[in-house]
């Protein structure tokens, strides 16, 4: 089965030569989302908006791609700065835990710090989700 490119406008447009998400043999993997809101061009201020953005933005591709947050497996986050950990962890499981439930298991997530091509910009995420 060939890949299948996600687009949606319910996300940012890809600035470069990537695909928002791509769907294969039942796996849907989404492009690292950031804070930008896809109607607007404007960047979220602060870290906890960034982070409820982000996952605005990763939730529209997962939906184009046919999945939801039940099906999200595996997360990256990636962080600026170390002493946004606590607060992107807070913002982070308050998300999830709104669209999952308090018992939900959560998917497995690594996160590590990392230079961003914005300065501005505070913290990225991508998601796994498999289909069915």
């Amino acid at each position: 089965m060939p890949a299948q490119q996600i687009k949606t406008d319910k996300a940012p447009i890809p600035a470069a030569p990537y695909s928002q998400g791509v769907v294969k043999n039942g796996i849907v993997q989404t492009s690292g989302q950031t804070g930008v809101d896809p109607a607007t061009g404007a960047l979220a201020e602060g870290l906890a908006a960034q982070t409820a953005q982000t996952f605005a933005n990763l939730e529209a591709i997962l939906s184009a791609g046919g999945a939801s947050w039940d099906d999200v497996i595996s997360m990256c986050v990636y962080l600026t700065e170390p002493e946004h950990f606590a607060e992107m962890n807070a913002a982070y499981e308050t998300y999830l835990r709104d669209r999952l439930g308090a018992d939900a298991v959560l998917p497995c997530r690594t996160t590590i710090m990392v230079t961003l091509a914005n300065p501005d910009l505070l913290v990225e995420i991508d998601a796994m989700a498999v289909l069915g």
